[in-house]
């Protein structure tokens, strides 16, 4: 498992600005993928993201994995740093060799290390598109807020502020997660 450390800040987060304080933490390289779980299934790829499994798994592997969910603001922050950029990369416009979207020719997963141009500047790849994230934050409903987009969203859906929502029961093929711990 490999580990960056993302610098904490002052987010402003979502729409309003809303500012809300992030401390330092180290993230997962990219969402995690079945080579790190030590499985792999049947003509899957180790280094695609693991997918199919609902938030309340997401949060027992993570526990597993000696950490936790990411918090939406805390997400956000790590998507769009101080500078609160578009996408995770900057602020230039999605192309296919930035992130796998719906438009990418792609209609499933792809390795995490696919689209390393389209890496934070501290270099965690896969934060818009591939997949959506599971976070801590709940809705109404049962619901979890979901970050990042994926393989069969539109682009306008990876942008970094960008919030979506699932009922936490739901286990999609186009959702996974990364996990978050203390430095």
């Amino acid at each position: 498992m490999e580990w960056v450390e993302v610098p904490g800040g002052t987010c402003a987060f979502g729409d309003d600005a809303r500012p809300v304080e992030v401390g330092a933490l180290l993230w997962t390289r990219a969402p995690v993928t079945y080579a790190q779980l030590g499985c792999a299934r049947s003509g899957v790829d180790g280094l695609r993201p693991v997918t199919g499994i609902s938030h309340a798994q997401a949060i027992l592997v993570a526990r597993a994995l000696g950490g936790r969910l990411p918090t939406s603001a805390e997400w956000e922050w790590m998507a769009g740093g101080p500078q609160r950029r578009r996408w995770p990369w900057g602020d230039q416009e999605w192309c296919p060799e930035l992130a796998n979207l719906r438009d990418s020719g792609l209609d499933a997963t792809s390795p995490v290390d696919a689209h390393p141009a389209g890496a934070t500047p501290e270099g965690l790849l896969d934060v818009a598109g591939n997949v959506w994230e599971w976070t801590l934050r709940a809705t109404m409903g049962n619901g979890v807020t979901l970050r990042g987009g994926s393989y069969a969203s539109l682009p306008l859906y990876a942008r970094t502020t960008f919030r979506n929502a699932a009922p936490a029961e739901v286990a999609s093929p186009g959702i996974g997660f990364r996990v978050v711990r203390q430095p």
